[in-house]
């Protein structure tokens, strides 16, 4: 089993394999926050993002190496998904500190650092999506089997944490209330589930078998070590199984229209930027942002000395200029990015360049 850097770079550059797999999938399942269609390719960007800066980064330190890469990710993330998903890699670093290497305990650190993180991230944070996935594997406990430390009971740790996570992902189909009387799981919710699986293959070395992209495929992959590694599973093909993605695209879905209604909704777009803020400024840029639109990530991506911070913000509202002037009140925005979210504009995206505001 690998346990070190090398697990961590091999992780992610599977995840971004397998994400940009399942890019259509995802995108067709997203309808929350916004259904615009763009989860798994925002998701797929961002992670693929982690993967270059992890190749790399050349420190041998786990938690330097995973708190990098997350917030590189961050400061060109895409999209709520892809927000999300840097917020918790980056607290997963720091939850690794001290860890000389991947073990069930370290990991369950990191994993719970990762949820408070991503939880706390948003201002109004809901049940049944990616959030719920890390708060299921962060509750995963610990099994008493093998040696404490041991490369058995972390394989085993990995397989019951990646289980927790896709009945998480299975349970959004209740737990949010946009997927009610639908057959469908959260896009971001099975996004982070793709995310978390490629981590156990990793590290089990087991990426061999991949992500099954339709459910009921054969796989050739045979563990090296009964004893230390469990049979092999496939929670990402169960859940597309589950919601009648056996094949995709299905030749009848009868939730389609839902979806396509949902998805034509939607106005306004989506704004990111970075911007160097106090704490407090970025308290109240948070609560500023929460009145003027919805779906507000507000996240420190790294210190700049001892009353600064970098951060990375992120809101949907009907017009760029309701976000911007919150943050032109506190600081000097940059690195802004406005994507369209109206159905004639989904996924036109363009960057502002500062000195253009006026």
């Amino acid at each position: 089993m690998a346990s070190n850097t090398t697990a961590v770079r091999r992780w992610l550059e599977t995840a971004a394999q397998d994400l940009r797999e399942y890019t259509e999938v995802l995108n067709a399942l997203n309808v929350f926050p916004v259904a615009d269609a763009d989860t798994g390719t925002n998701l797929a960007a961002t992670v693929e993002t982690a993967a270059q800066a992890a190749a790399v980064l050349e420190t041998p330190d786990l938690s330097e190496l995973v708190t990098l890469v997350g917030q590189a990710a961050l400061e060109d993330a895409r999209g709520n998904s892809g927000t999300l998903f840097s917020v918790f890699l980056t607290a997963l670093g720091g939850g690794l500190d001290g860890a000389e290497r991947l073990t069930a305990q370290s990991l369950s650190n990191g994993i719970g650092a990762g949820s408070v993180r991503a939880w706390s991230a948003l201002t109004d944070p809901v049940p049944g999506t990616m959030l719920s996935v890390v708060k299921a594997a962060a509750d995963t406990p610990i099994p008493e089997v093998g040696e404490t430390g041991s490369n058995h009971q972390f394989a085993e740790y990995l397989r019951a944490m990646v289980t927790a996570a896709k009945d998480a992902v299975l349970a959004s189909t209740e737990d949010l209330e946009v997927l009610h009387g639908t057959h469908k799981v959260d896009a971001g919710a099975l996004g982070m589930l793709i995310v978390l699986d490629a981590l156990r293959r990793a590290i089990t070395g087991q990426e061999a078998s991949g992500a099954h992209l339709w459910a009921g495929a054969e796989s050739d992959a045979t563990a090296p070590d009964d004893q230390a590694i469990p049979a092999n599973i496939q929670p990402v093909a169960d859940v597309l199984e589950e919601m009648g993605y056996a094949y995709y695209p299905p030749a009848h879905d009868e939730d389609a229209s839902t979806l396509e209604a949902l998805q034509d909704a939607h106005t306004g777009v989506e704004v990111m930027a970075t911007v160097d803020l106090t704490a407090l400024d970025a308290a109240q840029i948070r609560h500023e942002l929460a009145e003027a639109g919805d779906s507000v990530i507000v996240s420190a991506v790294s210190q700049i000395d001892e009353d600064t911070w970098r951060w990375r913000v992120h809101v949907h509202v009907q017009e760029q200029r309701q976000a911007v002037d919150v943050l032109r009140g506190r600081g000097t925005p940059r690195n802004i990015t406005v994507t369209g979210l109206s159905k004639d504009d989904r996924g036109r995206q363009f960057r502002v360049d500062p000195t253009d505001l006026g």
